[in-house]
């Protein structure tokens, strides 16, 4: 139906954006970490998927393919619907979920609004198989959330998801014990060369 869109920002709400696309405005639910940073009149693609129901048509955008994907395997999951879902994406992005999904993670899962114990392991039991080999679990140095906060600040200033994980597998072959600020100082020079 509706793939991708490229517009302007036209109104930003609490996870709710409006895309200005030559002079109409897509109202489109989106996880928080697509919002940060952004401002009316930012030029903005976004990859977006419409959720059809009785009563309700909804369009929901992300920064990536990826995100976008993995949105469509968690609708995929029964007992997660597209609020649940983005309010997963909002809370984590996509390289968390995806990590504790594979690492049978239920704690970090059941800590998301309307996520409760059952839906957790529905969730890893119906897609672990799916994220067990291209997640890459931290390192023995590696903090899972450190990294993750990197990735999410780089994708807020408009990197994207595979550039922005690869500058910081990079950046932490290197050194370590790095702080989130330190990863993103370090990836953006890395980025900016590039």
């Amino acid at each position: 139906m509706i793939g991708m869109l490229r517009g302007k920002v036209w109104e930003i709400q609490l996870e709710r954006l409006v895309l200005d696309v030559h002079g109409v405005g897509y109202l489109l639910t989106v996880p928080y970490g697509l919002l940060a940073g952004l401002c009316p009149g930012q030029e903005l693609v976004v990859y977006t998927h419409v959720v059809r129901r009785e009563d309700d048509l909804s369009l929901y955008g992300f920064s990536s393919l990826e995100e976008k994907q993995l949105f469509l395997e968690m609708l995929s999951v029964s007992g997660i619907g597209p609020k649940a879902a983005i309010s997963l994406l909002s809370t984590f992005g996509a390289v968390q979920i995806e990590s504790a999904i594979a690492s049978e993670d239920l704690n970090l899962l059941t800590k998301v609004p309307g996520i409760g114990k059952k839906t957790a392991q529905r969730l890893i039991l119906e897609l672990k198989e799916k994220f067990k080999g291209h997640v890459s679990l931290p390192s023995a140095g590696e903090s899972p959330l450190t990294h993750t906060e990197a990735l999410q600040t780089l994708q807020a200033l408009g990197f994207g998801l595979e550039e922005a994980r690869q500058a910081l597998k990079h950046v932490l072959k290197v050194s370590e014990d790095l702080t989130t600020e330190e990863q993103v100082k370090k990836a953006l020079r890395l980025l900016a060369g590039s």
